[in-house]
């Protein structure tokens, strides 16, 4: 399994072709003709005719996992979907923004740490000056003046880290719930969640075990600010292609 460089070189194009499809869909069904026909894109579209764009998925579960991610689907449109519009509804506009700052500004921890193991020190040093500042001028992360600063949020996790040592991708997994990941991620995903329970930032680790409402609410916060829709893509062929942009953008991830 290898990404080459030209992929690395070609994903934002190659997001912009295999996404093109479900923009059409969302057009008015008068928006094109046969005097005014859509537009047709291909690689050469974008220079990129001689680029090798091929990635290996290591997916042995296929089968296994194309039934979880069914089952995600329908559980999203049944049950997820409904309960997080109801809060989006009930919750004012500021008060999600409060929700969604202040569990951004706990992951900033697992930054600091995971950057410091791949020897990230500037990336580490941002995280840690993020967290200290959103936490204290912030109130307690509920607020991000970080960010209005011009310090931009950069994400590192476990799954990351044991990439950059050398660990595999492994197969390709389909959690539930969680959506696509693939054994190493996964590994990452629990390891990331122990070293939370462990450090436990404000004691809301101990707070969420007594109070699991603390827990619905992060998870309601995440899918509200999560914009994919199952089966809304435009193509039949979504799960490959759910399949090959998470492997390729996790790749991209671990090299910078």
């Amino acid at each position: 399994m290898r990404i080459d460089a030209a992929l690395r070189r070609a994903i934002p194009s190659l997001l912009l072709v295999l996404l093109l499809p479900a923009c059409a869909a969302t057009r008015e069904p008068s928006a094109y003709s046969a005097e005014n026909p859509p537009p047709k894109y291909t690689l050469e579209s974008f220079g990129l005719e001689d680029e090798t764009l091929t990635i290996d998925v290591y997916d042995p579960l296929e089968p296994a996992n194309r039934a979880i991610y069914k089952f995600n689907a329908m559980f999203d449109r049944a049950i997820f979907l409904p309960v997080t519009d109801l809060y989006a509804f009930l919750t004012p506009t500021f008060v999600q923004e409060r929700v969604t700052d202040f569990f951004s500004n706990l992951t900033e921890l697992e930054t600091f740490a995971n950057s410091i193991l791949q020897g990230k020190f500037e990336r580490a040093s941002r995280a840690l000056v993020r967290f200290c500042v959103n936490s204290t001028i912030g109130l307690a992360g509920l607020f991000d003046p970080m960010t209005a600063l011009g310090t931009h949020q950069q994400r590192e996790d476990l799954g990351q880290t044991l990439g950059v040592w050398g660990v595999g991708d492994g197969p390709y997994l389909v959690l539930p719930i969680f959506g696509p990941s693939n054994l190493r991620d996964t590994t990452g995903l629990i390891g990331d969640y122990a070293a939370y329970q462990a450090v436990d930032p404000f004691g809301l680790a101990s707070f969420e075990d007594d109070h699991p409402e603390m827990t619905v609410l992060r998870v309601l916060d995440k899918r509200l600010t999560t914009k994919f829709r199952y089966y809304q893509t435009g193509t039949p062929f979504e799960y490959d292609m759910v399949r090959l942009l998470y492997t390729s953008w996790r790749r991209i991830e671990i090299e910078y």
